[in-house]
């Protein structure tokens, strides 16, 4: 039976690509009701968007396809009085609006917050954007990419001479996407104890510069200035990627212990008395050499058995994998983490539809969506037979068409 923390919250997604879609991913995962309200015709940009041009041209791009299970569509026209009034009475029914657009776009359309917050005192608003509502840069255009090297991310990233380098996934929308869904529960919390609703500012610059830790902490009370590493890292050694007889694995033999271990499977005891090796900040200090030593042993048997000896004795290592590796373990399997829906649209009959989930498992049972990734347009008439006042302006509507 799938639990539901947030059942009974209903969502107003207006969001396009993917920082908003996300969040409202997490949030259909947590058990809400994630009404999407998309441009008519077009519909969000990812349906444009990914690897398979057919469906691309379906408006079902794998983008759209992996941020929008379980969500429902509606087309409404915002620059058209008829679907100002209909959205105005989503707003009134509604727990939560979520929109990614430039900053102003929204309230320039006749709903800004003070706006909304008349429609319905008990909303939370959430707006992502890529700086946040106020500031000099507030107003500029922004993708993952302009945020990754703005916030230090591609400063720290690779290796001399292929750095800065941007993180291989879109790092900056994803840590933007959960800011905004932790600070939605966060606000619903709180309006469960005082009935008001709360108006959030997500900045993806801020929450991108918020998760690089050490990176920018070290900076700010130490004075010290983080550089590229590659996949070494900064604060203990042997700590990265290394090479065996078959594969890379990474290796993090932080504590003391860690590395007598490490040194003794690797028949390599000379190590620990090394004096170049002997402390934490020796090992730091000289690895360069200790890592060349280190590769030396690993090189005797393939990755996928170091895995095995060295997390077995308590060494944490596992192999460099690729996506399509990563899809196949076993751990995944076990923890239910994809889930398999029937593929949206007329074309996907009989096809299968794979879906990551959040890693999150609640009494005993992973968070998953329950509904494939809607159609543009999709629930239009449903959604709008489930608004008290919509339903009945409609009915009015038919009975006026009847005479």
């Amino acid at each position: 039976m799938t639990i539901r923390l947030l059942g009974g919250i209903r969502v107003l997604d207006m969001t396009n690509v993917l920082a908003g879609p996300y969040c409202g991913y997490q949030l259909v995962l947590l058990g809400a009701d994630v009404v999407k309200i998309e441009v008519p015709g077009s519909g969000d940009l990812a349906r444009q968007l990914g690897a398979d041009p057919e469906l691309n041209a379906q408006g079902l791009g794998a983008s759209f396809l992996a941020q929008n299970a379980g969500k429902r569509s509606v087309e409404i026209d915002l620059k058209n009085p008829s679907g100002k009034e209909r959205f105005a009475a989503l707003v009134s029914d509604a727990d939560v609006l979520l929109e990614n657009f430039r900053p102003g776009v929204l309230a320039r359309l006749g709903f800004s917050w003070e706006r909304l917050r008349e429609l319905n005192p008990r909303l939370v608003y959430c707006a992502i954007s890529g700086f946040g509502q106020s500031g000099p840069m507030a107003d500029r255009p922004a993708y993952d990419q302009i945020i990754q090297g703005l916030a230090g991310m591609m400063s720290v990233t690779g290796n001399e001479p292929d750095h800065p380098l941007r993180a291989g996934f879109p790092v900056s929308d994803t840590v933007g996407g959960l800011a905004a869904a932790m600070a939605i529960c966060a606000a619903l919390v709180d309006r469960g104890r005082t009935g008001k609703g709360h108006m959030l500012d997500i900045s993806m610059l801020e929450t991108s510069a918020s998760v690089m830790g050490w990176a920018v902490s070290n900076y700010l009370i130490t004075g010290q200035e983080p550089e590229p590493m590659g996949n070494d890292n900064a604060t203990a050694a042997p700590s990265g990627a290394f090479p065996t007889a078959s594969g890379l694995i990474n290796i993090a033999a932080n504590k003391q212990e860690q590395f007598v271990t490490l040194c003794g499977l690797l028949d390599r005891q000379d190590l620990v008395v090394d004096e170049r090796f002997a402390t934490r900040e020796a090992r730091k200090a000289n690895r360069e050499a200790l890592n060349e030593e280190i590769s030396k042993g690993l090189r005797r048997r393939p990755a996928i058995e170091w895995e095995e000896v060295l997390s077995y004795a308590g060494v944490p290592a596992a192999r460099v994998l690729t996506v399509p590796e990563m899809v196949e373990l076993d751990q995944l399997q076990a923890r239910r983490f994809f889930t398999d829906l029937p593929f949206p649209g007329p074309a996907g009959t009989g096809r299968t539809l794979r879906l990551s989930g959040n890693g999150v498992v609640v009494d005993g049972e992973p968070c998953a969506p329950e509904a494939p990734p809607p159609t543009l347009g999709e629930h239009t008439d449903e959604v709008f037979a489930e608004v008290p006042s919509l339903a009945t302006t409609e009915r009015l509507d038919q009975a006026g068409a009847l005479e």
